[in-house]
């Protein structure tokens, strides 16, 4: 099996994955700083959310992940790299992508941050208004 490149995007975050056979290594290269997963988000939670396409589709050992990071918080960066690496995995096997669609990890959240507003302090918030 050859690389297979993806990009998962979710809020200002931007998270390229290479997908290629291997043992379950999975390495986040972040500001030229390559760490393993555990090391990049210490937070359960965190680890949960990027190996959820792996674990579904039971193959968590199988393939060595080499990915860059790039924008965004820590939490929209593991929902960016979890799209990515379900999108990398439907690229090797097109039979997986029903079972992750079913699972919504096919779907690009397109929520992102509203503008601040001309004459306002935030997008929504107002000034104190004053009647006199």
């Amino acid at each position: 099996m050859e690389n297979v490149n993806a990009v998962g995007r979710r809020k200002a975050a931007v998270a390229r994955v290479i997908l290629k056979e291997g043992n379950g290594v999975i390495t986040i290269s972040c500001h030229h700083n390559r760490r393993t997963l555990d090391k990049y988000f210490p937070s359960s939670i965190l680890q949960y959310i990027v190996l959820q396409p792996l674990k579904t589709l039971d193959c968590v050992e199988k393939y060595d992940i080499a990915v860059n990071l790039d924008g965004g918080g820590y939490k929209g960066q593991a929902e960016a790299l979890r799209l990515a690496i379900a999108r990398a995995l439907v690229k090797v096997n097109p039979d997986d992508k029903k079972a992750l669609r079913a699972e919504g990890f096919m779907t690009r959240d397109p929520r992102v941050v509203e503008r601040k507003k001309p004459g306002r302090p935030k997008a929504r918030k107002r000034f104190q208004f004053s009647k006199r």
